[in-house]
């Protein structure tokens, strides 16, 4: 079976320019057509604010545009909406890995549209009454999928069916149907296309071009408004002439009016700085990446490691974070990555001429080393960080030191001994940290510990600041300036708080840099007030406390077994769940509560940081599925099945739903007595909505989704990382042929024949070596270019679209 499989990454810089022209506080939303998915912190009293928010999430559905909205925030009204930038999903390739400066275009009604319309249409020859031959138009509109949410709800749509033509309109119009965001129509309208006079006495019913050429069906799609004006949810218009006498069917996707997007005012709302990467992956059967996945397994045991399939995948991509996190995630899940990075790394520090820039930089070493704490470390941040995190955010302390923005009223040395009072708990959470450090971070960082050491035999500290680079500089003090990106708060912080773990981050950088706090390093401050803050810290103190940590967490030595019975927190945040059948009017009865998973029970409760109302234990949970819309008319639901009534959930968007059903399938995924069957609707006024059978507890109706990849902790699905790094592969051919063809040219010549433009910036220690190498990836890789393409040829067959201008989305059977 194949898997088709979206990703988007990237980072929302920066906007400038933006109107209106005076101070306001702005934040930036990314939409998958309408549907919110991400939202940026809120960055106050600014005209053109910075907001350097990275993401990066899976895209679990179909959509049409790719849109970034940037808000204007408002405390007692509506947010405004100042302006977009929109991409069509065709388009998101010419922008892969490049930042860009997009203008904001115009927030226009006739522009925000999603969804689809199946439709059948037809010409019928009719005989009437009196001989004459006419021609009739048929045109059966079945159904809508995915239209967009309307404040919130679902919308009450309608259609309106039109033929239109140079001299004619004729228009005819659908039922309402109520709260749905999916309406079966299913209704059939007929339009006269000629005049029966026309064609008298005529066997064979022949169109007259001048005619058929200018007619045209259009479908246009409302939100009936009751009492407000109706809302536009977009439009398909379909050319009568591409019918003939044949009988046409499709889905069709829905397309903003021609006027949508197009204001002469575009270039004065401001622009955005952006850096999008999106990626569709087609995953096939695992044995068709078995010699792919063999060759990447085995690069720690090539030498030199820059012959290795791996290393190559990082030199030839244009961005090495491409490269990096498909192959850390694939050297995680089969247990290779500490052999790999001990490789790069002493590659690395053989170009490191002083021992105090060792792993500064962004090498391949010091990338894989950052991503495998951000997949490795998410607990371990949690425990050691989370509640001192949750003090700091939720009961706030003036921090300011720098007298340059110090507030009207504040007092510089009340707020030094806040600032101090914070530092000292978040370093003393570290420091005492090292027992819940996971022991692949352990292994690793021994490993870059004894390497560094071996390069600068003469130096006692770089041992030290070989570990402190990375868990203290890129780790902890990441995690404490953005909480949220770590899962560490589920809400940014505000910008007074966000300035205080600014200061803090900076402080505990400095602390964990061994060796940073003798006098000669106090003058190197850029700012006077940081260096005054630590001429209040002890030094020996200090440093002897990073000392003892910095061995123990990269001592190979087991931890003590207490540390593995705690629950590891696997996800949590805000969701709406429908009350379990305690009362009669349940099917109103949705309630907003926090939710949080660990690997030993699902709870919920009242608010964050409260007792849980209900809990579930993982073992009793029997299965994890999707919830159709039509059983509460809302979108994004999904059904835990356990052994009391199903518990059903509503998430925000279709991401946040699709990130919880999976975390809680990997979760269950051992669980004895999982179900087989289940009910994809829901049990309502005495059956299920889905089969219509009338005994609560009988057999689901449909099969139970298929196992995911089995990964509890670290959730990794081998077969999609593989295809991702086939994928850069691929698009990087003609990089491996060029690197191919250098080595055969050292190897021949005995010397480097090439042009600055090809691989002058490529490694080459071993010609021969990485000529093999490059021989076996090119090889393996265009043999799995004619699986894809067989792949390709198959879904291709299988869809059927609607006209040029109206394309459809293909089912894959």
């Amino acid at each position: 079976e194949v898997r088709v499989l979206q990703n988007l990454r990237g980072k929302i810089y920066d906007a400038k320019h933006l109107v209106p022209n005076k101070m306001r506080d702005f934040f930036c939303t990314i939409n998958l057509d309408q549907e919110e998915v991400f939202r940026t912190q809120v960055v106050e009293k600014s005209l053109s604010p910075y907001f350097g928010e990275d993401f990066y999430f899976e895209i679990p559905r179909t959509f049409q545009w790719l849109s970034f909205y940037i808000y204007d925030k408002s405390v007692l009204q509506k947010d405004l909406r100042i302006g977009k930038v929109s991409i069509k999903k065709e388009d998101l390739c010419n922008y892969t890995g490049k930042e860009n400066w997009f203008m904001l275009q115009p927030v226009d009604s006739n522009s925000e549209v999603q969804g689809k319309v199946h439709l059948e249409l037809k010409l019928n020859e009719l005989i009437t009454d009196n001989g004459s031959v006419c021609q009739q138009l048929v045109v059966h509109i079945k159904e809508c999928h995915g239209l967009p949410l309307i404040n919130g709800q679902n919308c009450d749509p309608y259609a309106t069916v039109s033929l239109v033509g140079p001299s004619r309109n004729d228009q005819k119009k659908t039922k309402v149907k109520k709260k749905t965001s999916n309406p079966q129509f299913n209704e059939t309208f007929y339009f006269e296309v000629t005049r029966s006079s026309s064609y008298t006495k005529k066997s064979q019913f022949q169109v007259e071009e001048e005619d058929i050429e200018k007619l045209e069906v259009r479908v246009d799609l409302w939100n009936n408004g009751n009492l407000v004006q109706d809302v536009f949810l977009g439009e398909i218009k379909v050319p009568v002439k591409v019918l003939r006498n044949d009988s046409f069917q499709a889905w069709y996707l829905l397309q903003p009016r021609d006027n949508g997007n197009k204001s002469s005012k575009a270039d004065v709302l401001g622009s955005l700085r952006l850096n999008i990467c999106y990626t569709e992956d087609c995953v096939l059967p695992s044995e068709y990446y078995t010699s792919l996945r063999n060759l990447l397994l085995k690069s720690s045991d090539v030498q030199p490691i820059s012959a290795s399939a791996a290393y190559i995948l990082s030199e030839v991509c244009q961005d090495k974070y491409d490269a990096v996190l498909p192959l850390v995630r694939l050297l995680l899940h089969h247990h290779k990555l500490v052999p790999f990075v001990a490789a790069v790394a002493e590659l690395d520090l053989k170009d490191t001429q002083e021992a105090n820039t060792v792993f500064r930089g962004n090498s391949l070493a010091t990338r894989c080393v950052d991503e495998m704490m951000k997949i490795v470390g998410k607990h371990y941040l949690k425990v050691t960080l989370k509640p001192v995190i949750d003090e700091i955010c939720e009961c706030p302390k003036p921090c300011e030191i720098d007298p340059i923005k110090l507030r009207e009223g504040d007092n510089v040395e009340i707020n030094m001994e806040n600032l101090r009072y914070y530092v000292d708990k978040v370093f003393h959470e570290i420091v005492r940290s090292s027992i819940s450090c996971p022991t692949l971070m352990c292994d690793v960082f021994s490993s870059l510990r004894h390497l560094a050491a071996r390069r600068f035999p003469n130096d006692p500290h770089v041992q030290y600041s070989a570990v402190s680079s990375f868990v203290f500089l890129r780790f902890f003090a990441v995690a404490v300036v953005s909480p949220h990106t770590f899962h560490l708060r589920p809400h940014h912080p505000d910008a007074q708080t966000s300035r205080t773990l600014t200061l803090i981050s900076k402080a505990i950088q400095t602390l964990g840099s061994w060796g940073s706090l003798n006098k000669s390093k106090l003058s190197s401050f850029k700012e006077t007030f940081m260096c005054e803050f630590f001429k209040t810290f002890q030094e020996e103190k200090f440093t002897e406390s990073v000392k003892k940590f910095l061995d123990d967490v990269s001592s190979t030595e087991s931890k003590e077994p207490s540390s593995l019975s705690e629950p590891v927190h696997l996800k949590e945040g805000e969701m709406y769940k429908r009350a379990q059948g305690r009362t009669r009017i349940g099917k109103k009865n949705f309630k907003k509560r926090w939710f949080c998973l660990t690997s030993r029970e699902l709870t919920y409760h009242k608010q964050q940081d409260k007792e849980p109302i209900f809990t579930i234990p993982i073992k009793n949970i029997l299965a994890v599925e999707k919830l159709d819309e039509s059983s509460f008319n809302k979108k994004n639901m999904f059904q835990v099945l356990h052994g009391e009534k199903p518990l059903y959930i509503q998430a925000n968007n279709c991401v946040e739903a699709s990130e919880w059903i999976e975390a809680l399938c990997r979760v269950t995924r051992c669980n004895q007595k999982r179900l087989s069957f289940y009910h994809p609707s829901a049990f309502l006024n005495g059956n299920w909505l889905c089969c219509k059978a009338t005994v609560e507890n009988t057999v689901g109706c449909a099969r139970c989704t298929a196992d995911v990849p089995a990964d509890t902790q670290i959730e990794i699905d081998g077969d999609r990382e593989t295809e991702r790094i086939y994928s850069l592969f691929s698009i990087n051919m003609s990089k491996l042929q060029k690197l191919e063809e250098a080595c055969g040219s050292i190897a021949v010549y005995q010397g480097p024949r090439k042009e600055p433009d090809d691989y002058s910036n490529f490694t080459i220690e071993d010609s021969v070596a990485t000529f093999h190498t490059l021989k076996q990836i090119i090889d393996t890789v265009e043999k799995m270019n004619e699986s894809h393409e067989k792949f390709r040829k198959k879904r291709s067959s299988s869809a059927k679209y609607g006209s040029e201008e109206n394309p459809i989305v293909g089912k894959v059977s």
